[in-house]
Parts: C-alpha cells; structure tokens; sequence
C-alpha cells in the first residue's frame, strides 16, 4: 500500500500531453505541482496561489457550494452573491404568488431590508483540503473483499474524524477519489442566512426554455443574485434581523474587457459526477439501456405537465421548477447517448482497453479484470434496468409515490423505535406538509402515474411488478392505468393535505393502523418489497463486484500508464477546470462561433410565447441602443460565449474567471452535442456555456434599475494593462 501511495505522487506530478486543454476537473491545492505551467502557458497570468493559498485569501474563499446543489461566487465586499437562475429557482417560487409573481416579473431588493430570506438554503465555503489517503487507507490490503476493505475504510475515517474540534458551523466532508485509491479532507464552513437579493423576469432568467436548454446558440440570461448574512462577528449565525451582510475574505472584480476566442478561461465550482474511466461494457449499458428507460419515463410525464402547464398560470407557477428539474436531466440523457455514438466513444474505450491488455501482460491482478467487467455488467443488467424505471417512477416523477416514501420511513421509525422515535418523525413530517402540498395537484400527479404505472408493466417482467398491476387486478378499470391511478389517489388519505393531516395527528395506534390500511400506502409497500426482495439483492452483489474491480481497474490504468495525466472524477468536491473561449463544429452543421447578442436576444422573439417572450422595457433599450457601458468593441451587448471547460451538473453557477483572475461569465450549461463528456470528453465539441458578465451588468443596471448593486461592485478593465 505504502509502494503505491509514492506511486501515485509521483504519477500526479507527471505531465502528459494527451490530456487535452479543456479536459480535466482538478483539485486546487494541486494546481501549483500538477497544472499552474500548463494554466500560464494557456494565458493565465495570475499564480496557483492566487488560485488557493491558506495563507492569505484567494479565489476560492470567493467561491461556494450554493444549497448543497450549485455553485455561486462573491461579486462584492459584502456578501453578494452571483448564481444562475435556475439555481436560484426554488427559493423565487417560493416567494412568488399570482399576486406577486416573482418569476414572471423579476425582484431587485432597493436595500438590505427588502432582501428576502430563504428558509433551509444555506452556502458551504471549503477552508482548506489536506490528503488523508495514509490515515483512511492503513492496513487496508490488496487481499480484501470490497465488504472488508470498506469496513476498515469507514473505520479509519470514524477515528479520524475524532481527531478534528469544529464549531457548530464547521465539519470535514472526507471523499474517496480514483474509485477508493485515494482519500481527501474537505474542512468547511457554512453560513445559513441567505436572503434573495435579485432575479430577472424568467423572460430574462429562463428565456429559450426547454427548447433552448443544452443547445448553442443560446442567449439566456440565466443568472440570480442572492447575500449571504452573518453574526455581527462574521461568523455564520441563524436568521435574524440582527444579522449583517458578510465581509468576505476574497470577492470577484467583474472584467468590462471580456473575452474573445482564444482568451484563456478558468471555472471554479463543485462539479457533481463524472465516470471517465468505465469500462467499455459499462459505457454501453449507459448508451442502450439505462438512458433509454429514464429518456422513456421522463418523456411521458414532461408531456403531460406541459399539457397543463400551458393552459392554467397557477400550474405554471407549481410545477416549473420540477418541471424545469425532470427535463434538464431528461435532455441531457438524449444528447449524452447521441454524444457518445458520434464520438465513437465505444471504440476508443475499445481500444484503449486493447492496450491495457497488452501492458496488463502476465499481471494476474490486472489481465483479466476487463473479462470480469464484461461478464458482471451482463450479470447485473436486468436489474439495473427495472431499478431505474422503479426510481424515476417512484423517487423522481410521481409527486405522492415520493412523498409516500417518507410515510414508509414513519412506519418503520415506529416499528424500530416505538411511540417516542415516531412523534419526533412524525412532527417532521407534519412541519414538511405545506413544501409539499403547495407544489402538488393530485389530478395531474395521478395521470402522470397512471402513464408511468403502464410503461413499467409493458417494460417490466411481471415477477418484478406490484400486485395491482396483475391482469385480474387492472380488468376492474378495463386495462386503463390512468382509471386504476385515479381509484387509488381519490382512496387515499394521502393526496389531500387536510385529510394527511389529520391522520398523523390521530394517536400513534390508530394513525399507523390507518397508515398500513390506507389503499395507496398498500400499493407502494408491495412495491416497494418486490423491489427489496427480488431487485437491491441481486443488484446490491452484482454492483459491489463491479466497484471492486473499477477500484482495481483504476489502480491498474495509473500504474500501466505512467505517462499518462490523471484527474479524479467529480464527486461534488471544489474544483478547477481550464480552457479557452471557444467555438466548434458539430457534425453536418456550420461552425458555431463562440459569441452571443442581444441582436439574437430579439430575434428570437414570439411575443405571448411560453419560452420566447420578452419584457417591453429590453426591446425598448435594444432598440433605441441604451446599452450604457456594457456593449463590446463591436458597439453590442455580448449574452452568452463558449469555453472548452470540462463542467458538469453542480457547475451551475460557477464563476467563468479570465486570466487575471476576474469574473467574465457565469457557467450554466453545456452543449447538447457534448454532453457525453461526463463519460467521455472529446475536445472538438464539448463546450461549456457561460453569460457574459457585462449581460448581467446591463440586466441588473439599465434593465431593472438597480445602480445600487452595481455600486457594490468593483468593475475593473484588465486588458488595458
């Protein structure tokens, strides 16, 4: 074990041109050994430590892990914070009602009073990484099972965590990276007082919509402003009037120069999830199986909340951020597959898996793993397959299916811990009541069911299907899954929230006996254990072999290829990625070039049209060329650009930074045609999508007025150095 740590320092610090500029999320405390020659070379004139140093501030104390699910970054000394729209899009609803509607009209708070607070949103800064990979990995053998070796694991990591004294709003997040081979320390800081400060009308924030989402060219200004408050001695504290805006170690200047092709670019942010070293088999079973079965089911139920959606405003405003939710992972899916198809990502796996074998030689820990991979995903297919239409079905598009897993939760808290464990979990549940009914419109939520409950008994063997999917059960609604969905919401108690309420206050006897008889809670508890006995077994072994060998076959890519430059994948960690502002040609189209205007803004205006309207006051200032300061060289209003920076889902809202270490744009997409690039990064067609800085200036100044935020800023012009 000791051997291959020194190893794998010594392989961080080579350097290998097949890694492409653009390809790589990295982690910043190594940037100094591992890409800071690599970065100047590129363009970038600032240092790794400017980058991070725990000496004094840098850019990361500018950049935080925004609600747990993006990321945003301090534009001023106090607290300001920039994210996208659709970061920012729960918490906009949640103050938006058809009296005032926040997501049509927009919102800009005039001072601090009228900055709205966010109830459980809270922004996490890391403090320091340190590499605890000898302390999480001793005694820890090569000879262990995966169970053995992780039972040590998560032992070292018990007693290291012993080691450390936090303050309430501290904690270390300790990760795995190269599938287990190594292990990193994340010391962080969270604040919880986040007030929304700023949003465009979603004609602005949200324009193009789904029809635009993914796809270049783009002209979206999808951007929120939210401030992060503390303890009068800046430290993080629950909300309170008393609280004040935080002063931050480091904050973002905001470039008025921009970028062109060719400028060097940096995005600084949490990147969810990567898999850039699966196996082929694996990349195949991605490609034909399981994003086909999740396109399926997310299809059907984005048709039908649209169907709604567009006919009733209330339904708009309930349903537009799950709606928005269920269909960027949806496209994103299509165009991942169809990535991976055009870039040939099978036969480059393929062959490189031609040359591992090749190195593996006479290994005997290594020449036969790429065997086992295939046999394991083989193996394992037909349950990976129904876990996923058993998932989105029930955890992702059917409303009450996911909040009945809670109720499940409820019954089994009883039967663990009696009456004491399911008061406390039951009050949970009762506070939680309004989140979930004030989104939730049974009708709608039973005939997306009803769709979803026939794919899954047309796709589904019929050993892994619930009772009342069986042909005697179904010949009651004459085989119409939408009539047998509607019995069992209009049965329930559970799809109304005065008759749940009601319910859980009954006493602990009587409510769980009404609970277990209640018709739908019996339909999803069946459900539930065909997929528990019959499906997580099976899985659970298979998938544990899998992760067994994708450890090893990690350990084995770093040590037969020792030229080669390897990155962690992301797992929601800080990290960099770095590029160019660049534009590209998707097969059988016209070169796309990097930039974006207002021009394109207008011209792709429907007026009254759900994704492709525009506020009278932006045509107005287009037309009459009120464009103030933020015009380029060109005399317009530059929207969006391009970058070849390797991002993925958390890298919404990442700062796009230039060379001198200022904000240029705000990371909020990819481009459909490279979306595989969580899974293979080909640099001809991965782009990156970002709005340019000086769009958002011109939003927030001469769209909405709001000098006093400008002012805050520091606007500076590095290229006139």
């Amino acid at each position: 074990m000791n051997k291959f740590k020194s190893f794998v320092f010594f392989l961080v610090l080579t350097i290998h041109s097949s890694v492409f500029a653009g390809e790589g999320m990295w982690l910043p405390q190594l940037l100094k050994a591992l890409n800071e020659g690599d970065m100047q070379t590129m363009g970038m004139k600032i240092t790794a430590d400017d980058i991070y140093s725990l000496n004094h501030g840098s850019l990361k104390d500018a950049v935080v892990h925004f609600g747990g699910f993006c990321t945003a970054e301090i534009i001023s000394p106090y607290g300001l914070l920039l994210t996208n729209h659709h970061c920012g899009f729960a918490s906009i609803q949640e103050h938006t009602t058809i009296e005032k509607n926040l997501i049509k009209d927009g919102y800009w708070a005039k001072n601090y009073i009228d900055e709205l607070p966010n109830k459980g949103l809270f922004v996490t800064f890391i403090d320091r990484i340190e590499d605890v990979s000898s302390l999480v990995l001793n005694d820890v053998a090569d000879g262990m099972t995966m169970q053995e070796r992780q039972s040590k694991i998560d032992k070292n990591i018990s007693e290291l965590r012993k080691t450390y004294t936090f303050e309430k709003y501290q904690d270390v997040m300790i990760r795995p990276f190269f599938a287990g081979n190594q292990y990193f320390a994340f010391f962080t800081a969270t604040y919880t007082d986040i007030r929304l400060v700023g949003t465009p009308p979603e004609s602005i924030g949200k324009f193009g919509a789904d029809t635009d989402n993914w796809e270049w060219p783009r002209h979206t200004g999808d951007f929120s402003m939210f401030r992060i408050y503390a303890g009068k001695n800046n430290l993080p504290a629950e909300y309170s009037s008393e609280n004040v805006p935080y002063n931050p170690k480091h904050f973002l200047p905001i470039s008025m120069s921009g970028v062109e092709e060719g400028d060097f670019t940096m995005i600084f942010g949490f990147p969810g999830r990567t898999d850039e070293y699966l196996p082929s088999p694996a990349v195949d079973q991605v490609m034909h199986d399981l994003n086909p079965a999740k396109i399926k089911i997310r299809d059907t139920s984005l048709k039908i909340m649209d169907k709604y959606m567009r006919q009733f405003e209330v339904t708009k405003i309930k349903y537009a951020a799950k709606y928005a939710t269920i269909a960027n992972a949806w496209k994103k899916w299509i165009g991942e597959s169809q990535g991976l198809e055009a870039t040939n990502a099978l036969e480059k796996k393929r062959k490189f898996e031609e040359e591992f074998t090749k190195r593996a030689g006479d290994n005997d820990n290594y020449n036969t793993l790429l065997q086992r991979f295939q046999f394991l995903y083989s193996d394992i297919k037909e349950t990976a397959v129904v876990r996923d239409y058993y998932s989105e079905i029930t955890l992702r598009n059917v409303d009450l299916l996911r909040y009945m897993s809670g109720i499940r939760k409820l019954v089994s808290v009883y039967e663990k811990n009696g009456e004491t464990g399911y008061v406390i979990a039951r009050d949970k549940q009762l506070s939680q009541l309004p989140d979930f009914f004030d989104d939730f419109d049974r009708a709608i939520d039973w005939e997306v069911a009803g769709k979803l409950f026939e794919i899954y008994c047309q796709e589904i063997p019929t050993q892994y299907q619930p009772k009342l999917f069986s042909k005697d059960s179904l010949k009651a609604y004459n085989n119409d899954f939408v009539k047998l969905a509607q019995s069992l919401y209009k049965a329930s108690a559970f799809s109304l929230m005065a008759n749940t309420e009601k319910l859980l206050k009954m006493p602990t006897s009587e409510a769980i006996a009404a609970i277990k008889s209640d018709p739908f809670y019996v339909f999803t508890d069946n459900w539930q254990n065909v997929i528990n006995e019959e499906i997580s077994p099976v899985y659970d072994y298979y998938r544990k072999q899998i992760d067994s060998c994708q450890s090893i076959y990690m350990k084995a890519q770093m040590e037969l290829f020792p030229e080669k430059k390897f990155f962690p994948d992301a797992n929601s960690t800080l990290r960099v990625s770095y590029g160019k502002v660049e534009g590209f040609k998707p097969k059988g189209k016209d070169r796309y070039e990097p930039h974006t205007y207002l021009d394109g803004v207008i011209a792709k205006y429907k007026p009254g049209d759900y994704e492709f309207d525009l506020p009278t006051k932006l045509i107005t200032l287009n037309k009459e060329k009120n464009f103030g300061k933020y015009a380029d060289h060109t005399g317009q209003v530059p929207v969006c650009f391009l970058g070849s920076n390797h991002t993925t889902g958390g890298n919404s809202g990442s700062p796009a930074i230039d060379a001198y270490g200022n904000l240029v744009g705000l990371n909020f997409d990819r481009v459909w045609e490279g979306t595989m690039s969580d899974i293979n990064y080909d640099p001809s067609i991965c782009r990156n999508i970002m709005v340019d800085a000086r769009y958002i200036l011109f939003i927030i100044d001469k769209f909405a007025g709001a000098t006093n935020l400008i002012n805050e800023m520091k606007l500076v012009y590095p290229k006139t150095k």
